[in-house]
């Protein structure tokens, strides 16, 4: 019956309570992953409502990118931290899904996003990905595709090199280590097409450039950019 299995659920989640991965507090029966007052106070950049935004600005004269577009601000010690490493290092993929959803609700309001045809992540290498279980930016793809509509590719931008961690490299040493990374295994499948080039974090921007550096040597691609977070 409806009512035991309602029951049952209210006792299994009082001695096995869901917590916010914002702020750790136990999740009311209809929250999931992040309770509402959290999702409420997430430090949204509003990026879908301005073109010239801080991040399209750190990538100007770099690469050419039609829009760019992050969900959050990322800030030591905030929210937005404790997140991303629930989704990064606890084994919780779901995050990425429900992210990707409200930034695929935010960007249905950009006119920009709507000749989008192929959402693409940022490649893990194998090892990682074989380590991590999942890929960090896909997930995020695939709540941001559920929401647009649009398809998901996952094996045509690989990458080639298990790159050293970018943590406190210098802007100049992080492209070095970003050089010759990836590869687009067949461009013939992304010719004139407007590609989302999806990540999880940008600081610096290196990643994003070293991928579309790549994806635009494809005869008549368009290249947007979207992000989980922006750290500064």
């Amino acid at each position: 019956m409806k009512w035991r299995n309602t029951y049952l659920s209210d006792f299994i989640a009082l001695i096995f309570p869901e917590l916010c991965q914002a702020c750790g507090n136990s999740l009311l029966r209809n929250e999931e992953l992040i309770c509402t007052a959290c999702t409420y106070d997430l430090p949204f950049t509003n990026f879908h409502l301005h073109t010239d935004n801080v991040v399209a600005k750190q990538l100007w004269g770099r690469v050419d990118v039609a829009m760019v577009y992050v969900l959050l601000y990322f800030t030591k010690g905030g929210n937005v931290q404790n997140i991303m490493h629930s989704f990064k290092y606890k084994n919780m993929p779901r995050i990425g899904n429900k992210l990707g959803s409200i930034a695929g609700t935010q960007l249905m309001q950009s006119e920009q996003a709507e000749n989008i045809d192929i959402i693409i992540p940022v490649p893990l290498h194998p090892e990682k990905l074989r380590l991590r279980g999942y890929n960090q930016s896909a997930q995020f793809a695939q709540g941001l595709s559920d929401r647009l509509l649009k398809p998901v590719e996952i094996d045509n931008l690989i990458r080639l090199k298990h790159t050293d961690t970018q943590t406190k490299k210098s802007r100049f040493s992080r492209y070095e280590n970003m050089k010759d990374v990836f590869k687009v295994n067949a461009p013939e499948k992304l010719e004139g097409k407007h590609v989302l080039l999806v990540d999880d974090i940008i600081t610096t921007g290196s990643t994003i450039e070293a991928c579309g550096i790549e994806l635009l040597k494809v005869p008549g691609l368009k290249l947007s950019v979207a992000a989980i977070a922006y750290a500064e």
